[in-house]
């Protein structure tokens, strides 16, 4: 399972980079929970591509990312987008997710969240489903750290679910 994470990541990392049509509809999710903050700060990383059609797809609409007359757009779309392929859940309770930003490069993306403040949180449960609106085939490879403590899990469409234990 290691070897299988580490070699996506590799992957998504290398394609990242280049201007060659990616064979693999791949992101990724991290979920670190802040001491300081009490909250969960999430970081998804997902083709630039690939977030632009999930959205045109959901929104029936163009996106178009390095483009500043579509920022407002962009902003309200993965507000809405966020808040319905993913939700975290920590000790039985939901938790508010608020969407913060995102920063763009030439062919990925950074989607920044932040949940509302939770106490040392033991058990955390997610619902990762980002692009599964447009590939049958999309893997989210999904990191939890809690107090230093990383667990990462692949869910591949359609499993959106994962649960872990701190």
């Amino acid at each position: 399972m290691k070897k299988t994470l580490f070699f996506l990541s590799i992957l998504f990392i290398l394609f990242s980079f280049t201007k060659v049509k990616h064979p693999y509809h791949v992101g990724s999710v991290e979920v670190n929970y802040n001491s300081k903050s009490k909250t969960f700060e999430v970081t998804g990383r997902f083709f630039l591509d690939d977030l632009e059609n999930g959205l045109s797809k959901k929104y029936g609409k163009p996106f178009h990312f390095n483009d500043v007359k579509y920022k407002a757009q962009i902003n309200e779309a993965l507000k809405n987008y966020s808040a319905e392929y993913f939700k975290l859940k920590t000790d039985n309770q939901f938790l508010k997710i608020n969407y913060i930003g995102y920063e763009e490069d030439s062919e990925s993306v950074n989607v920044y969240l932040e949940s509302e403040k939770m106490e040392n949180p033991k058990k955390v449960e997610a619902a990762v489903s980002f692009l599964y609106n447009l590939f049958d085939d999309q893997i989210n490879l999904v990191h939890i750290i809690v107090n230093g403590n990383r667990k990462s899990e692949k869910l591949t469409y359609p499993n959106r679910y994962l649960f872990q234990q701190f």
